[in-house]
């Protein structure tokens, strides 16, 4: 991220944070309609087309062959248009501008992620749109290249606003990658902030228009959380120990992947896509939803918190587990964060059942410690969490804390580098 925003109160810095506002909508349109497209065609493909052949749920042969299907749309995307793709998931999220020109394969390539199956999110793609937006305005408004870098990341903040409960855990994201700028953050960042407001208007209204009506990500019929014990403070601090040494093994295990790819595209993106599909039978064969293990865990995220088995739970979190590392590491092209907080959530609802704990504290706790054991932040994913639970369950946040100093300090002692998981633009 450039640290070198023209000096606050200038007019050359409020006609940039004028151009923040100016990207906020079309960003957010961007993304909505990205995410649109997906939602759409994936619930076509593993719930309409069953549903044509008289099944109630995907047969075998959909399981397995999707995920090859995204796999040969993205070896295509990767390979025939430029850019490789975008970012690769296994190096944390990324804000750093694209050229234009590599936006069309980003896309193809997420698109083929995201519907057919693979374990990984839709944040990195929906940055790279944003991004695009703000280099495209940054370009008709004939700004210098410093500035221009400001912009693209206005575009990202927009744009996965509605992903992160609005602007503000987007904002902290950023916050929290570039914290070594020092004083020169808050200029930085503040044409970003005002972008991701005016976009999330987008989704959530204005006067008596209603909005797309598409927000965040949320975990619905919570009960309220309203009394922290004791108990629940030290299972969240022994919840976020587990979840990193978790997500920490998958990310090492994605590396070992991603060494043994390296020159070649197809053939380690399809060997992916079958080891996904077969760990999805695996799954259902022993009395889970393929479905649960299948995509990044946003929508299944209500399953986790009606689970009362604590072994199909333990079943799915491993076998989400190795597919998100094979996903990670062998080719995909999508966000790590996502499936890192099912994760989380999956296993902080394990002693849950076992305790008779509430599912709010499960939850917080594990989001807050799957979101830091994968961008290796702090107040973020702490923020995110306390969104999720929603303002009735404000008590499961000393528990989300812990969880997130737990998972944070274990990642160190583990050997992972303890600053942020993310790439600044």
């Amino acid at each position: 991220m450039t640290t070198n925003a023209p000096a606050a109160g200038t007019r050359a810095y409020l006609r940039l944070v004028l151009f923040g506002a100016v990207i906020g909508a079309p960003a957010a349109l961007l993304a909505a309609s990205f995410l649109a497209l997906v939602t759409t065609v994936q619930r076509w493909l593993w719930h309409g087309v069953p549903a044509a052949i008289g099944q109630s749920t995907p047969p075998w042969y959909l399981v397995l062959g999707l995920p090859l299907v995204g796999a040969a749309i993205v070896a295509a995307g990767r390979k025939l248009l430029p850019g490789d793709g975008g970012h690769k998931p296994l190096a944390g999220m990324s804000t750093a501008s694209l050229p234009l020109r590599e936006i069309p394969g980003v896309a193809v390539a997420a698109f083929g992620t995201l519907v057919f199956g693979a374990v990984l999110g839709p944040e990195a793609p929906l940055i790279a749109l944003g991004c695009a937006v703000g280099a495209v305005v940054a370009r008709l408004g004939r700004l210098d290249a410093k500035q221009a870098g400001l912009l693209t990341t206005a575009g990202a903040f927009s744009a996965v606003s509605a992903l992160f409960g609005g602007p503000l855990v987007a904002s902290f994201l950023l916050v929290e990658g570039g914290v070594g700028m020092g004083a020169a953050l808050i200029p930085a960042l503040l044409p970003g902030l005002v972008a991701a407001a005016v976009g999330y208007l987008v989704f959530v209204g204005l006067g008596d228009w209603g909005g797309l009506g598409t927000t965040a990500l949320t975990v619905p019929d919570l009960p309220p959380y309203p009394e922290t014990t004791v108990l629940d403070l030290a299972v969240a601090v022994a919840v976020g120990v587990v979840v990193a040494v978790v997500i920490g093994a998958a990310r090492r295990l994605a590396a070992a992947v991603e060494v043994q790819s390296r020159g070649r595209i197809a053939v380690p993106l399809f060997a992916g896509a079958l080891c996904v599909g077969a760990l999805a039978l695996a799954v259902r064969a022993l009395g889970g939803d393929s479905q649960d293990l299948l995509f990044s865990g946003q929508s299944a995220l209500p399953s986790l918190d009606a689970q009362t088995s604590v072994w199909t739970l333990v079943i799915l979190l491993v076998a989400k587990a190795l597919a998100y590392a094979v996903c990670l590491g062998c080719g995909f092209r999508g966000g790590p964060i996502f499936p890192s907080i099912f994760l989380g959530i999956g296993v902080a609802m394990v002693p849950a059942i076992l305790l008779g704990q509430s599912p709010t504290i499960a939850v917080a706790v594990g989001a807050a410690a799957g979101m830091v054991a994968t961008t290796r932040l702090l107040f973020a994913p702490v923020l995110f969490a306390t969104i999720l639970v929603g303002t009735g369950s404000h008590d499961a946040v000393p528990g989300a804390v812990l969880a997130a100093a737990a998972a944070w300090l274990t990642l160190n002692a583990m050997g992972g580098s303890p600053t942020p998981n993310t790439t600044p633009a």
